[in-house]
């Protein structure tokens, strides 16, 4: 498993799936090697997974890429695997190195990255390409979500492999943290988010201050690219004591606890696949207000309050305040959607199977070779 953080897992979405998949493959009497950037935990194995740990370049727009590198030096060096899971399109540029191994590969998309303001235009761009040249290198192309298999079918006509995120399904959590932050158990509305334009977090504090909410609305996150928008989402709270900016919250127990004893969990998310933290507050058994966009309604089943400016977040706040009722048994059904369609084991079965199709010659690569983009 190549491309992301690695484990332990504390960063997300891609880190997530590489521990929670690379264990139950160890288990099953696999041989699964995660290389890995940054971690204090510096043993060579972690819940039966071999460990390699490498550098990485400490800039933003090098470190994946540069790690990536490396690990890949050190994968071509090495008794060659029965099939490598690439994390990440950007990282599709080592693709041909693994090939000419004779390694399979199978690169996972993530989501649109190059739809997010983070990178500039050149980011963007090499983004772009690095999708194209990533389905004409790969073996099989691993989608998160219904709409990323889409997507790639209409701009590419490739298959995908749809295998999504598991939720972690929480059936109680302590309430010490909560309360020592000032906050009652289902008695707050909370948002989980980086601050980045794209998950909207300034419309949802600006249409919550607009609202008639008495819950308070608790805000963890922070922006690591941009001082300025969290500067206006500051702005946009300023004097307003119901809410609570907490900046970044890396306490794995008191993150939980939060998603967990909230009253509503505001996903503001348009960009990317099946969201991690929106699993997180489904398998919370937390109702659920969320940008409207194909994304979240299919994760969500439909099942949500909807909002797509800061007014519709406000009439949503609103709504939820007047029909308590419905907050309780939205919750109860997100946390039977998250045990029923999204189970790590499940996730782990697809990335068994397509393993041992990958070893045994299957490949979209023939075909996909000669692919170019529609638009």
């Amino acid at each position: 498993m190549i491309g992301t953080r690695g484990v332990p897992a504390a960063y997300g979405g891609f880190e997530t799936a590489v521990e929670e998949v690379g264990r139950r493959l160890a288990e099953r009497g696999h041989r699964v090697t995660v290389y890995t950037r940054g971690s204090d935990h510096k043993e060579r194995e972690f819940l039966g997974m071999r460990v390699v740990h490498l550098a990485a370049l400490p800039v933003k727009q090098l470190e994946t890429l540069s790690h990536t590198g490396l690990s890949v030096g050190h994968a071509l060096l090495r008794r060659r695997p029965d099939a490598a899971f690439v994390f990440n399109a950007a990282n599709s540029p080592f693709l041909p190195f693994l090939r000419a191994r004779r390694i399979p590969i199978a690169l996972h998309m993530d989501g649109l990255e190059w739809k997010r303001s983070k990178w500039g235009r050149r980011g963007k761009a090499y983004y772009r390409w690095a999708e194209e040249f990533g389905v004409r290198w790969a073996d099989a192309l691993i989608a998160d979500a219904p709409g990323i298999s889409d997507y790639y079918d209409a701009e590419f006509s490739v298959p995908t492999e749809l295998i999504r995120y598991g939720a972690p399904i929480l059936t109680s959590a302590p309430e010490g943290g909560v309360r020592e932050r000032g906050l009652e158990p289902d008695g707050y509305h909370l948002v989980v988010a980086r601050f980045e334009p794209e998950n909207h977090v300034l419309e949802i504090v600006e249409g919550y201050r607009a609202s008639g909410a008495t819950m308070p609305l608790v805000v963890v996150g922070s922006a690591p690219y941009s001082a300025e928008y969290t500067q206006r989402i500051a702005a946009a709270a300023e004097g307003d004591d119901r809410i609570r900016l907490l900046g970044g919250v890396y306490d794995q127990d008191l993150l939980d606890a939060l998603y967990f004893h909230a009253h509503t969990y505001v996903h503001g998310h348009s960009v990317g696949g099946t969201n991690p933290s929106l699993l997180r507050a489904m398998g919370a058994g937390t109702a659920v207000i969320a940008y409207d966009v194909g994304f979240n309604r299919e994760t969500l089943d439909g099942n949500a309050w909807f909002f797509d400016d800061a007014q519709g977040a406000r009439d949503r706040f609103d709504e939820v305040k007047n029909d308590p009722a419905a907050v309780t048994t939205r919750g109860r059904e997100m946390r039977a959607r998250a045990e029923e369609s999204f189970r790590w084991e499940t996730v782990a079965d697809e990335y068994e199977a397509l393993a041992h199709r990958l070893s045994s010659g299957a490949s979209v690569h023939r075909t996909a070779r000669r692919a170019r983009r529609r638009s």
